[in-house]
């Protein structure tokens, strides 16, 4: 039994279709649909690479190569804590304590009310201001865990 598409997933992929004889851009796919869907469910992997002509393994390896890309439902807010080499020399690793403490969710989870997700990165590139912390696209600098509370009421 097929499984059905969210509401506008159909047309996009009708519309993401390379021209005939083209070649398949399953990267601006898959963002198409995590920017609709807000994260890319794997059964929507054989309906994306219908839409392209190409494999689901080759999907799922597109899609795996990019963190960015969520596999499951991430919270209202995305908390990132860059982990990068100069973050962690600042201490970071105080800045995440005080954050999971805050929320009461480790790395990689969302709360269960659905409002943050808490996510590592490699590098923000503030290294100048480490560490950094970065809230729906906003960055925040030279973060001690003494802000975290101010930071995150901020977005309730």
């Amino acid at each position: 039994m097929k499984t059905p598409l969210p509401n506008g997933l159909d047309d996009l992929l009708v519309r993401a279709r390379p021209p005939h004889g083209g070649p398949p851009d399953i990267l601006r796919v898959l963002h198409a649909v995590h920017d609709l869907c807000g994260h890319i469910d794997a059964q929507l992997i054989p309906a994306i690479a219908h839409s392209q002509g190409v494999t689901e393994a080759e999907v799922a390896g597109v899609l795996s190569y990019y963190p960015s890309l969520n596999t499951q439902a991430i919270g209202r807010h995305r908390v990132q804590v860059c982990l990068g080499e100069t973050c962690f020399a600042n201490r970071c690793d105080r800045v995440v304590e005080a954050i999971r403490t805050k929320l009461g969710i480790d790395l990689g989870q969302t709360t269960s009310d659905g409002r943050f997700t808490l996510e590592p990165v490699s590098c923000v590139g503030n290294c100048a201001v480490s560490p950094s912390v970065r809230i729906d696209g906003a960055l925040h600098g030279r973060v001690r865990p003494s802000d975290v509370p101010g930071l995150l009421d901020h977005y309730r």
